[in-house]
């Protein structure tokens, strides 16, 4: 009695632990069963017997852009590449009702996948840490999805004729090297083909979501066409650095210069000194910013902007330079014409020279000479405040309307 029931519970825990065991083993005979050398080929596309074109599916997904190099005309970001087709040799409805095989980094070598790359990549490479960071699942239809993170440095043609009010479109291509049109093709997918993750970028701003579009290159050396998939990223630069480090000191040392125009004429170290400062000044300024940007043929805003700036300061020294030696040059011809005048009407000067309450003539009329020019000198000076601020409220006005709203928008 002891021995039957002991033969029954174990006859009872055998059916309950058998599918557990049955189902441990089929993922991993399905796998061989799959991926048997004599009936799977890795290096052979999915559809290359039937000779059509293999369709795969691919998605980005950017996880971060880290920089954008003005002087390289390039841009480093971190992706998710995601890539899924349909490889009928991999159907396993027949053998299980697993909802999909999850395969380890040492199998996915025995599994084909497109030779996919990316033709503007000038720098490249996979994540390794702990374990590659790549994923392969198989579906019971045959469907793979296969999934690889990236970080990718790409080429991106930079027009930067509205620096620093310039907007950018980076394009990322993505492309087979080996298999032409004939064996596959490339397929944005349907929805959310490319995802931007929470990005944030010191100098950028997404204007608009990526835009998507498909394309194929057929190259010089023959006849082959091969897919290709392209995006563009609308990048809209940050302004906000730029009027703290250089519009706003700009505008300041311009203004700067202007003081010089309520300093007495006479005060040459003073006027000299300031004008000589912001002239320095400026220059310095647009050194800096011309060692941050490529040597371009063509004029920048930025450019345009440190040459107006400079072109007020020397202004306002040249003006200082001009109503000094003018009163110089005018108070040496006033003091000698006033001269040569009592010495002709009076012959005796020349003999027996001046007498007290003569020369106290001649200081009284090259004293009223020197007055009237340093009248005139002072009008200047009151003309020049008047004239060079409202001077740069109207480039400015013309130069952010232009530069913000006009030319951006063409």
């Amino acid at each position: 009695m002891f021995n039957a029931m002991k033969a029954l519970l174990v006859a009872v825990l055998g059916v309950l632990y058998s599918p557990l065991c049955f189902c441990e083993l089929a993922r991993k005979e399905i796998l061989n069963h799959l991926l048997n050398s004599s009936r799977y080929d890795a290096r052979i596309a999915p559809n290359y017997e039937e000779d059509r074109a293999t369709n795969v599916t691919l998605q980005l997904y950017i996880l971060s852009i880290d920089s954008i190099n003005e002087i390289a005309m390039d841009l480093s970001m971190e992706v998710f590449l995601r890539q899924t087709w349909v490889d009928p040799r991999l159907k396993y409805e027949h053998l299980s009702n697993f909802s999909n095989l999850e395969l380890d980094q040492r199998m996915m070598a025995n599994v084909w996948v497109p030779d996919t790359y990316f033709p503007n990549e000038k720098e490249a490479h996979f994540h390794i840490v702990t374990v590659p960071n790549r994923l392969l699942h198989i579906s019971r239809n045959g469907t793979v999805f296969y999934s690889i993170r990236l970080s990718l440095t790409l080429t991106c043609r930079m027009s930067l004729y509205n620096y620093p009010m310039d907007e950018q479109n980076c394009p990322i291509y993505i492309e087979t090297y080996g298999y032409t049109v004939e064996n596959v093709l490339f397929n944005w997918k349907s929805v959310n083909a490319v995802m931007v993750d929470d990005v944030e970028m010191p100098q950028f701003h997404f204007r608009k979501a990526p835009t998507i579009t498909k394309c194929s290159r057929t190259f010089k050396y023959g006849s082959a066409t091969f897919t290709c998939l392209s995006t563009n990223l609308h990048l809209q630069r940050n302004i906000g650095y730029y009027m703290a480090q250089v519009f706003v000191p700009s505008i300041l040392i311009v203004i700067l210069s202007w003081v010089s125009f309520w300093i007495h004429v006479d005060a040459i170290p003073a006027r000299i000194s300031l004008g000589v400062l912001t002239v320095l000044t400026i220059t310095t300024q647009s050194s800096g910013i011309r060692s941050s940007l490529p040597r371009v043929s063509y004029v920048k805003a930025i450019d345009v902007w440190n040459s107006v700036c400079l072109l007020f300061v020397f202004s306002a020294l040249l003006e200082y330079a001009y109503i000094n030696v003018q009163t110089r040059r005018h108070h040496k011809s006033a003091s000698k014409d006033t001269l040569l005048t009592i010495q002709a009407s009076n012959p005796l000067v020349k003999t027996i020279g001046l007498n007290p309450a003569r020369r106290i003539d001649v200081r009284k009329t090259i004293g009223a000479r020197e007055m009237d020019y340093m009248k005139m000198a002072r009008a200047i000076d009151k003309v020049a405040r008047f004239v060079f601020p409202m001077s740069f409220v109207i480039f400015n006005i013309t130069f952010w309307i232009y530069y913000l709203f006009a030319n951006n928008h063409e």
